[in-house]
């Protein structure tokens, strides 16, 4: 990993993520941070990824003004989002409840399509590697990561960006029960070793094993590699495993973070080995019937 963004009301680095308490702030105004252009009929989620991914470029060192430093092939964007635009569907299916298909915006109605924000992002900042939009439940994010890995080593491209993005609005809090999503969104820049060195990259943490089972303690045992972890980010909502490890559960302090979970686990881990933290940090999405883990290094 060579670069993170975070765009979060009340955390703007990856080490805020740690220290940063529960209470009510300003949502994030996508025009302070990028400029006004291009945002308009893009939709919520599509507009914090814009976030997400400019301060994730940069930081890598990838984007300069508005061009990047490496060719726009070797990189490619996967994102995770599971209730990303679904306020454009309901408002889709709404209109043409009321109105037949009549009355749909031909400028909104791309914007209900699953896939919206991984090639908007792309579009918009020009990254011509592979494109991919994971909707995949709790493990969304993680498996984000898992892809981006994976596209990497087949040789598909040498740098992905990897972002995570969960909107807040009355449609989402309706399929949420009331509760509030993380309203944000952060990125990472997975980068293959030797591009890295070659440009004179900085490491800001190494992914080791990814594991996926049906059972929180079966995954575990797979990341296990002889080591015990200096930490864990456990997934939503209560676990009492690894007993004794020091552990964060991110959707206490943010609300919930559903797609964007992993994501936002792995800009945690770098924010805390920038805080002097050691390794291994395991990062935990999912529930009983799907869960997936990934180790990171300093």
């Amino acid at each position: 990993m060579t670069g993170v963004g975070v765009t979060l009301p009340r955390a703007s680095s990856p080490q805020s993520l740690l220290t940063a308490v529960a209470h009510t702030a300003e949502p994030v105004n996508p025009e302070t941070r990028i400029g006004k252009k291009g945002l308009r009929y893009k939709d919520r989620a599509t507009q914090l990824g814009y976030c997400a991914a400019d301060a994730t470029l940069r930081d890598a060192g990838l984007l300069r003004e508005k061009e990047l430093t490496v060719a726009d092939r070797t990189v490619g964007v996967v994102a995770s989002s599971n209730l990303g635009n679904v306020d454009t569907v309901v408002e889709a299916l709404d209109t043409i409840a009321a109105e037949s298909t009549m009355g749909t915006s031909p400028m909104g109605l791309p914007n209900a399509s699953s896939n919206v924000i991984a090639t908007s992002i792309a579009i918009r900042f020009g990254l011509r590697g592979p494109n991919l939009m994971v909707c995949n439940g709790a493990t969304s994010g993680l498996d984000a990561i898992h892809w981006a890995t994976t596209m990497i080593a087949a040789g598909r491209a040498p740098r992905m960006l990897v972002v995570g993005v969960e909107p807040d609005n009355e449609p989402v809090r309706k399929l949420l029960g009331g509760k509030r999503a993380i309203d944000g969104a952060v990125g990472v820049l997975l980068e293959d070793a030797d591009a890295a060195a070659e440009r004179g990259a900085v490491v800001r943490a190494t992914i080791g094993r990814y594991a996926r089972t049906g059972a929180i303690d079966r995954t575990l045992a797979k990341l296990a590699d002889g080591d015990t972890p200096a930490l864990w980010h456990a997934p939503e909502g209560e676990s009492t495993a690894l007993p004794g490890v020091p552990r964060y559960d991110l959707a206490k302090t943010w609300g919930v973070t559903s797609g964007a979970h992993g994501v936002l686990q792995c800009a945690a881990a770098i924010g805390w080995f920038e805080g002097g933290g050691t390794g291994p940090v395991y990062a935990l999405a999912g529930a009983a019937e799907a869960t997936a883990g990934l180790v990171l290094r300093p």
